[in-house]
């Protein structure tokens, strides 16, 4: 039987979280998609890299150092804005087997990263930014997808095109009353109907990402696709996180986490845009 339903696109899965077992250990569809969008946006900027003339070992290189600082960052991130529940259950902190990382976090820890390994090779760090926007826009977008069959970080009820049925049982982020009160009943079994978030996460992920490669063509000066990509995730990010039920809320304010950081984002990608195309002029005029 179908636990996943998109009613008005007449799409229906049946979908367990572990794939397969490897000697009695599960093996999660989870790790495997974000594996996959971590390896494919990996080829991606590799490839970009050879273009823009870098080597695109030093993009393979830096993951290899990234990695485990991304998932460490992730992990903080999303421990810092639930730290009323981990300061009473500090051995959780680190049991990642449950969940709890946050893209942000990662992104934040990645660009430090990246800091200090441009400095220690002698690369442009602009340049590293506007090559490996291209990976962290693949590897976002198909990661999104775990969502997805965790059946988690979905958004409130909704009627649209794109409303998803999760069964109630199995959803794995907060249910609302609003969620409760248009249940709908499969089989005998109460289904929730919610906003995909993780797709149209995904699909604004795939549309940036396409206008990025339009806008390489234009690029002025080194560092314009990075504060780009930085600004219109945000852009995304902005909305769609309103719609999430499972928000990371700054105490106090009432205000999610991601809404702040996403504006913060915004305002500095147009800011770094304005400051890479007003150091082009300069260094035209010095030329």
């Amino acid at each position: 039987m179908p636990n996943i339903y998109f009613p008005y696109l007449n799409l229906s899965f049946h979908i367990d979280q572990v794939a397969f077992t490897v000697f009695g250990i599960p093996i999660y569809w989870y790790g495997i998609i974000l594996t996959s969008g971590i390896l494919l946006g990996l080829a991606i900027s590799m490839y970009i890299a050879k273009k823009e003339g870098v080597s695109p070992d030093h993009i393979f290189d830096f993951l290899l150092y990234d990695i485990v600082f991304a998932i460490i960052g992730a992990r903080t991130y999303f421990v810092a804005f639930n730290w009323e529940y981990y300061s009473q259950h500090l051995g959780e902190i680190f049991n990642l087997r449950q969940g709890g990382i946050a893209i942000y976090g990662a992104i934040i820890a990645s660009f430090i990263v990246a800091v200090i390994y441009t400095r220690m090779k002698h690369i442009n760090l602009w340049q590293f930014g506007d090559i490996a926007a291209y990976g962290l826009l693949v590897g976002q977008a198909i990661g999104r997808y775990g969502n997805f069959v965790n059946k988690e970080a979905f958004g409130d009820y909704t009627d649209n095109l794109f409303a998803m049925q999760i069964m109630r049982d199995e959803a794995a982020t907060s249910i609302t009353q609003t969620m409760l009160d248009n249940a709908v009943i499969r089989n005998g079994v109460e289904f929730i109907q919610v906003h995909p978030t993780f797709l149209y996460e995904s699909c604004w992920n795939f549309v940036l990402l396409i206008i990025l490669l339009i806008y390489r063509k234009y690029k002025k000066a080194h560092g314009e696709i990075f504060f780009l990509y930085i600004a219109g995730y945000g852009v995304g990010r902005l909305w769609i996180e309103g719609l999430r039920t499972d928000q990371l809320v700054v105490p106090g304010i009432n205000i999610a986490a991601s809404q702040i950081v996403a504006v913060f984002s915004i305002v500095a990608g147009i800011i770094g845009i304005i400051w890479c195309r007003n150091k082009s002029k300069i260094k035209f005029k010095k030329m």
